[in-house]
């Protein structure tokens, strides 16, 4: 599953969150914010604990396949 970096940085900008702030709060590993800014794939799981640290669906931070 990818998350997309624009909807993610939207979501941080709403809440006034760096990425550290996303990273305690979300309860995730700095190499799994790193994979994120890569554009790299993370598991359902680790998408549906950023999406509930940011207040957010999951869905309005997925990349939308096409």
């Amino acid at each position: 599953m990818k998350i997309s970096k624009s909807k993610l940085n939207l979501a941080l900008a709403r809440k006034q969150w760096n990425q550290r702030d996303l990273r305690d709060n979300a309860v995730v590993s700095s190499q799994t914010i790193l994979n994120l800014n890569k554009g790299k794939s993370v598991l359902p799981a680790t998408a549906g604990k950023i999406a509930a640290a940011l207040g957010v669906d999951v869905t309005e931070i997925i990349e939308e396949e096409d």
